[in-house]
């Protein structure tokens, strides 16, 4: 396993995180599998890219202090990315009539992106970083130095 760090800025994170909370909020109150669908196809964009694409648009239209600080970018776009495999699931369940399956997942998704953001909770990273441990192919970061699975890495 690997405990090798990058820069992470943990603010573009934060902003993706409540964009895709705010936008499914959205998408229930207007009703919109669409607006659903289309938080899915950014976030599984934005996995195969490597990017926080909600979060990198919060930085261009609003100010805010970068958070960087050494963590694995690795579970973060895990995390994206499963979200964005539950958002599909939501999705296609609103379009086949599904609605209480689609939008259970779709709110499972801005519930678990709220503990992140306003908790500092990770639940995807926390899976991310037990996978690695239990030696599944494909997960093999560990969390940075004295950092609990799934939590946000102490600034040192």
């Amino acid at each position: 396993m690997s405990d090798t760090t990058q820069k992470v800025d943990h603010a573009v994170l934060k902003a993706n995180q409540i964009f895709i909370i705010s936008l499914n909020v959205l998408a229930f109150v207007l009703n919109s599998p669409w607006l659903a669908g289309l938080v899915a196809v950014v976030m599984l964009a934005g996995t195969l890219a490597g990017k926080a694409y909600f979060g990198l648009a919060a930085r261009t239209v609003f100010k805010y202090k970068p958070d960087v600080i050494q963590d694995n970018p690795e579970p973060h776009r895990f995390s994206q990315g499963l979200g964005g495999v539950f958002m599909l699931g939501g999705t296609l369940s609103l379009f086949s009539g599904l609605d209480v399956l689609g939008w259970s997942l779709v709110w499972m998704v801005a519930a678990l992106a709220a503990l992140n953001a306003f908790g500092g909770f990770c639940v995807g990273c926390f899976m991310y970083y037990w996978l690695a441990r239990f030696g599944v192919p494909g997960f093999s970061k560990t969390p940075p130095a004295g950092t609990f699975p799934g939590f946000k890495p102490r600034e040192g």
